[in-house]
């Protein structure tokens, strides 16, 4: 899938987030990159073999005291070959950029790799 298109997947997923999320996200910029750095996946832990889908870098939510304030945005990137790679259909991509745009918006908001596998699949969400 070329680039374009891919980014109108992700734009799609955030145009589409519940409106209880959407209207707390701010200062946070959204990226599409082709893949995880080496040294991204080795600053993740990612095992030999394994990569990542997507990324969020920032100070989420719960931890943001009265003082947090101008600084840089956050960043979610979601990673376009490795989704991909995992997908076989245009279907399925659109439905795996939806999945890791979430669940990145998720730890945006403080929830935990556990607490979004709980939730993942869920409408509401």
């Amino acid at each position: 899938m070329d680039r374009a298109k891919f980014e109108k997947l992700v734009e799609e997923a955030l145009v589409h987030l519940p409106p209880k999320f959407k209207k707390h996200l701010e200062n946070i910029a959204v990226m599409v990159e082709a893949r995880p750095s080496p040294r991204t996946l080795r600053d993740m832990g990612a095992s030999p073999g394994r990569t990542l889908l997507g990324l969020y870098h920032g100070v989420p939510l719960h931890h943001r005291g009265p003082y947090y304030g101008n600084i840089p945005p956050d960043v979610i990137v979601i990673y376009q070959e490795p989704i991909e790679e995992f997908c076989r259909t245009d279907e399925a991509i659109k439905a795996k950029v939806r999945e890791v745009v979430l669940h990145e918006v998720g730890h945006f908001f403080g929830m935990s790799d556990r607490e979004l596998r709980k939730i993942e699949g869920d409408d509401d969400w």
